[in-house]
């Protein structure tokens, strides 16, 4: 007989994805301004190194 009431573990998985692509969200957002901070620092240095030249 299958048992009654809601779904084992639906409350729990909802949670943990919801969680986990926060945390994917995060990591994203670091990586992409990381990658304009350096990409602002290279520009930077070679704004620098043009007008020393």
């Amino acid at each position: 007989m299958p048992k009654r009431g809601k779904e084992k573990n639906t409350v729990n998985k909802a949670k943990h994805t919801k969680l986990m692509n926060q945390k994917i969200n995060k990591v994203k957002l670091e990586k992409q301004r990381n990658k304009e901070r350096l990409k602002a620092i290279i520009k930077k240095s070679n704004e620098e190194k043009k007008r020393e030249s």
